[in-house]
């Protein structure tokens, strides 16, 4: 089985730490492999950064389909493209918000998600509502750490715990969702400090997939996700038309 995991943003190191957490959770028989879009922003922390992500996944999955990919994670809390990679690909794709919250709900009867900046708590709470988690959600609080300096930050890891620990707090959960996929390897660390299950949604995602793989489940193709109309697009897109799949372009 093959399950590719891509990181929707350019940051080839994120994208290492990814792949080595996706890859400790397969099982036997499952080659992970991660990747970077080979265009897109460096970071996603806001609503344009989302909408200009996309085009490189779809890059991605269109590649993943010829190279005979089995399953799709969107490796961004945001869960960019959701739908369409869901057009695009012919095996399952799971979101890690999406897979996060659904592993949460399974651990308690509330969970807290605990991300980067503040103006992206919007976009949790709005996932939350859209994956039928407004009850079993308790609260979405920022740790106000960018991105990129999840790796960078010396003192990050503390500021997450902590972060972690007063969202549990206020909010009575159960569990504790980390809304990003930088901090995918803060999990065991959180976990044993405040004594409650830490869901990282990559581990999450790429489980469920591989479960769902496992099953021989697909994406039904019939309606909504049945592969998009052909036709042909212009200016920055025309390479994502229905006569050419899109370019490879340099890393």
């Amino acid at each position: 089985m093959l399950i590719k995991v891509i990181n929707p943003n350019t940051t080839w190191s994120m994208t290492a730490k990814i792949e080595e957490c996706a890859r400790a959770v397969a099982g036997p028989g499952t080659f992970v492999e991660a990747v970077s879009p080979t265009m897109g922003p460096a970071s996603i922390e806001s609503h344009v950064d989302e909408a200009l992500s996309v085009p490189g996944i779809l890059e991605q999955i269109t590649l993943g389909e010829t190279a005979g990919v089995d399953g799709y994670v969107i490796a961004c809390f945001g869960d960019p493209g959701m739908d369409a990679a869901r057009e695009a690909a012919a095996g399952p794709v799971v979101g890690i918000a999406e897979a996060a919250m659904h592993a949460a709900s399974f651990l308690g009867r509330g969970f807290s998600v605990v991300t980067t900046l503040d103006r992206t708590t919007g976009r949790a709470r709005d996932l939350a509502s859209h994956y039928g988690m407004t009850r079993q959600c308790l609260g979405v609080h920022a740790c106000d750490i960018p991105v990129l300096e999840l790796e960078t930050d010396p003192d990050a890891r503390k500021i997450i715990t902590e972060a972690c620990r007063n969202a549990a707090e206020k909010d009575g959960s159960d569990a504790i969702v980390l809304g990003c996929a930088g901090m995918t390897d803060l999990c065991e660390h959180i976990s044993r400090e405040i004594g409650l299950p830490v869901v990282d949604g990559v581990a999450a995602a790429t489980l469920f997939v591989q479960s769902l793989v496992t099953m021989g489940l697909r994406t039904g193709k019939t309606g909504e996700f049945a592969a998009p109309l052909p036709k042909e697009y212009s200016g920055l897109l025309e390479d994502f038309g229905s006569a050419a799949p899109p370019p490879v372009r340099g890393k």
